[in-house]
Parts: structure tokens; sequence; C-alpha cells
């Protein structure tokens, strides 16, 4: 594999976890195996969609205004760091995911665009929220 692009799109296939990038937009450009494993949704049916796709619809409102300030202001609050939240799987399911979230820039350093790597806790969470449950019972 000479071509470095055909090389990063093996790369980006081959992770575990979802990846998807999307333009200044919100529109996803960008969607490997992993993220249709996670969310149920194929590269066809997620590229050039919104990322409303996956959030949920009582999140989307802040989401949005937290994408738009990193958009702005070139910085993320959550920049490489874990970030539980919930997003929503083809089926209408809820999932707990683990994001990171980076910014995308250009050679000249402007924002093109919003990178997240995400994966599936809900066993996880769920298991510890029983555990919860089961110490204050």
């Amino acid at each position: 594999m000479t071509d470095q692009s055909q090389l990063d799109a093996s790369i980006l296939n081959a992770v575990a976890d979802a990846l998807i990038y999307s333009d200044r937009s919100g529109a996803i450009t960008r969607w490997n195996r992993a993220s249709t494993a996670l969310f149920g949704f194929t590269a066809e049916d997620a590229l050039g969609q919104n990322l409303d796709l996956i959030i949920p619809e009582h999140l989307r409102a802040a989401h949005w205004k937290g994408f738009e300030a990193a958009l702005a202001n070139g910085t993320m609050k959550l920049a490489g760091r874990p970030t539980l939240t919930r997003a929503l799987h083809k089926s209408g399911r809820k999932l707990y995911i683990e994001m990171t979230f980076a910014l995308v820039r250009d050679a000249a350093g402007n924002v093109q665009g919003s990178v997240a790597m995400a994966r599936d806790v809900t066993e996880r969470v769920e298991r510890e929220r029983a555990a919860k449950t089961s110490q204050t019972s």
C-alpha cells in the first residue's frame, strides 16, 4: 500500500473504536466500520447526514452549543478527555458511549471540522448502576 490516502482509510477501518468526522456544518464525512457496528448505520446511511443522526434529541441543543463554540474559539473544553454521554442506535435504542473529541485543522491552522472516537460502555454503566442500587438497598 503506497498510496497514503488508501493507507489512511485502511487504518481508520481497522481500529476498534468508532471514528466519526464531521465538517464545520456538522455533516458526517468519515464513518468507519466500528461506527457501523456501534450505531447500526452503514457508511451509506451516515455519510452526508447531520450528527443529529446519533445524538438523542434531549442532548442536541447542548451538543450544538458546544460544537459552535469550539469552531468559533478553535478550542474544545473536552479535547482529548474521555467523556461519558448518550447516543442513538439505528434501532432507536439509547447507548452509553465514551467519546473523545478533537478539532481538525488544515495546514494554515484553520478549523475544518471535528473528529470523535467512541466506544460502547452501556454494559459497564448498567453494571455499575446495578451495583450501586444493590448497595443502597
